[in-house]
């Protein structure tokens, strides 16, 4: 592992090991020169080959004939950023440096900076760091209508750091969290980066589209059910570890009570409704498009359905707001009723007055009848027994 260059009185070794650390001697005629090696080792968990929120572990060993120093370790990411360690525990010989949970955006040339006052050291090492994952964030959100198309894309970040490695996936989709998971699809890439997919499962419609792009697992609904909504979970597996990102799909419909046309002076009832639990800062709002400001209803925070009663015609909108942001807004066009069926409402709740008008005369009619009939029986059954009374009193005088 050594070789002189005597012309340039040169020891050269390779592949330095911390037990080469030393003081070297050399000797030339009368002259003598001595050299104190110190040598620095540093290795990364994992060989440098993470996936995203893996926690990287750093370890750097030092040796010298000299008493070690006291080393100060400074840590600079990819972009040159400073980075703090969670947390770090050292002796003379050992340093043992744990950091934060990596992103996949951490892909890149690390650099690890020593220092010593005494005896004074400056030196850099750099490092590779490769995290393989995805460039989406670990969950997202996404919003979408009942019956429109939505296309939920996971953008591996493979080709981009040029893993060589080969790895698999799956992507699974539960309604709520506490469901069963159904796996939609599973996936295979090759150490050459060539993208394998495979349907597994029919429990709804969904496509992978032909054209899409490079090392992007993506799912196509072409129309967009109610009950479609839930988790997405792309996770992708290498080693036995894990990783995964969420996509979230939030649905929502309009409906209206009772459907068709509003006639004069009626009332009908919209609902907008989601199909998940919305977020804090999100909320649900009616308004009439071109309306007054009395024409708008808000949810509360949350809320997931929203009713609103109108008895004005016109477009009607339904946004789901967040931070101040129409993340999506759906419409219902609530139509006049023509002017001849208000003239059949008018006309059958004018007929429907007369007719209770006419039933109610003819109770009246039909109670003083009955009546008048009950006061002339009891007439009548009051002139009987006066009859009998008279007739009784003449037979007794007779005798």
């Amino acid at each position: 592992r050594a070789d002189i260059k005597m012309e340039y009185k040169q020891l050269r070794v390779w592949n330095l090991k911390l037990s080469d650390a030393g003081i070297y001697t050399c000797k030339y005629g009368s002259h003598k020169v001595r050299t104190s090696l110190h040598v620095f080792k540093l290795t990364i968990s994992l060989d440098g080959h993470f996936l995203q929120n893996e926690v990287p572990e750093l370890i750097l060993m030092q040796n010298s004939s000299s008493p070690l120093p006291d080393l100060s370790i400074t840590l600079f990411n990819s972009n040159n950023n400073r980075v703090t360690p969670e947390s770090q525990n050292k002796t003379h010989q050992k340093y043992i440096v744990n950091l934060k949970k990596l992103e996949a955006m951490d892909s890149g040339t690390w650099m690890c900076q020593i220092h010593s006052d005494s005896p004074l050291i400056n030196q850099n090492i750099s490092f590779d760091v490769k995290v393989l994952g995805f460039q989406n964030p670990d969950l997202e959100r996404k919003y979408a209508a009942v019956d429109s198309t939505v296309i939920l894309s996971w953008h591996l970040n493979s080709q981009k750091i040029k893993w060589k490695e080969g790895f698999t996936g799956q992507l699974n989709w539960k309604q709520q969290e506490s469901a069963n998971a159904h796996e939609l699809l599973d996936f295979s890439v090759t150490a050459q980066g060539q993208l394998h997919e495979t349907t597994k499962s029919s429990i709804f419609l969904f496509e992978i589209p032909e054209r899409k792009p490079e090392s992007t697992i993506e799912v196509k609904l072409p129309k967009v059910h109610f009950n479609h909504s839930g988790q997405y979970q792309c996770q992708l597996e290498y080693q036995g570890r894990h990783a995964q990102s969420k996509i979230e799909l939030v649905v929502m419909k309009v409906s209206a009570n009772p459907v068709g046309p509003l006639s004069r002076g009626a009332n009908m009832t919209l609902t907008c409704q989601v199909s998940g639990p919305l977020p804090p800062n999100a909320y649900l709002s009616w308004e009439r498009v071109n309306g007054t400001k009395m024409e708008v209803k808000k949810s509360k925070q949350r809320e997931v359905k929203l009713e609103v009663n109108i008895s004005a015609a016109g477009l009607w909108s339904c946004h789901l707001i967040e931070d101040n942001d129409k993340k999506i807004s759906l419409h219902y066009h609530v139509e006049d009723a023509p002017v001849w069926i208000n003239y059949v409402i008018i006309g059958a709740s004018v007929g429907g007055s007369l007719l209770l008008f006419a039933l109610g005369c003819l109770c009246i009619i039909s109670g003083i009848s009955w009546q008048r009939r009950r006061q002339r029986a009891k007439r009548m059954a009051q002139a009987r027994q006066y009859l009998l009374e008279n007739k009784t009193c003449q037979c007794q005088l007779r005798k």
